[in-house]
């Protein structure tokens, strides 16, 4: 399932810290662990990115769709849907053309720029993204001069568990489909929220798996096979729920916290990459990239 996530830090509260909360606050068991994740992510977005650009243009997210709609692989419906996905994160979050406090923004795993750079045409705003893929970030770059867009955006390799920005700088916090790939979601949340300015926004769109049922410990022996799979291919540590992000937003002292399912909405997006696999294009970028 896909989450969205939308709060606002306090305009005047003191941030609290967050106590260790078990199978949520999911850390790599050592730092040659965490290091080897960093680099294979890396290495992964340095190795993918390109054919992605290729066959799929700026942004490095899902679509967002009607529920039960088809976008056909001759459609430019799919591209479309991507743009949207960026609205419907901001509607969702009340973030509209006419706020003028969307100033300085950080984008929290902002792949070769496009978010970056679609919300800095939108607001006038100074954007900031961030990476562990150089590859992306000299491309996002390039990017933006090409866009005429440099003076508003720039992209840096860092850390988001560890961003190097100063305390409550940034009056939007994005991360558009990177907290799946933090292996503490604690520190990734906690991270989030310290260089948020009071009175800012956080919008947080991430990959969940299902809410436990009460009384439910865990998922069921299938459904975390599946996920191990997927873990395994996109260099993503841990999964974790769309309850347990709220609960980490509720205990830094947030306000106005709200969670949304858009499975539907972002189902027919893998049908359409899968389609755009299996063209020629596709195939021989495929092979271009190696396994």
């Amino acid at each position: 399932p896909s989450l969205l996530l939308q709060s606002q830090r306090p305009s005047s509260a003191l941030m609290t810290t967050t106590a260790s909360r078990g199978s949520v606050a999911v850390t790599a068991a050592a730092t040659s662990s965490a290091e080897a994740l960093r680099e294979g992510i890396a290495e992964f977005y340095n190795e993918t990115s390109g054919l992605w650009e290729e066959i799929w243009g700026d942004h490095m997210h899902h679509g967002f769709y009607d529920p039960d709609s088809s976008v056909q692989l001759s459609d430019s419906g799919h591209r479309e849907a991507q743009i949207r996905m960026i609205e419907e994160s901001l509607r969702f979050a009340g973030v509209t053309e006419e706020e003028k406090k969307i100033k300085r923004v950080v984008d929290v795993g902002c792949g070769i720029g496009g978010s970056s750079r679609y919300i800095a045409s939108k607001f006038g705003a100074e954007c900031i993204g961030i990476t562990l893929s150089p590859v992306q970030a000299k491309r996002a770059n390039d990017l933006a001069t090409a866009q005429s867009l440099s003076h508003k955006v720039s992209f840096q390799v860092a850390d988001a568990l560890d961003q190097p920005f100063e305390d409550g700088i940034f009056d939007l916090v994005w991360s558009m489909e990177s907290g799946e790939h933090m292996p503490d979601k604690a520190k990734f949340v906690k991270e989030l929220v310290r260089v948020t300015a009071p009175g800012g926004r956080i919008i947080i769109v991430t990959w969940c798996h299902r809410n436990l049922s009460q009384g439910e410990e865990s998922l069921q022996p299938w459904e975390q096979n599946l996920l191990d799979r997927i873990c395994k291919t996109f260099y993503l540590p841990a999964w974790c729920s769309t309850s347990d992000y709220v609960e980490l937003l509720q205990s830094l002292s947030l306000q106005d916290i709200k969670c949304a399912d858009w499975s539907e909405n972002v189902a027919p997006f893998w049908p359409a990459v899968i389609r755009t696999a299996l063209t020629w294009k596709g195939l021989v970028s495929l092979l271009r990239s190696g396994m």
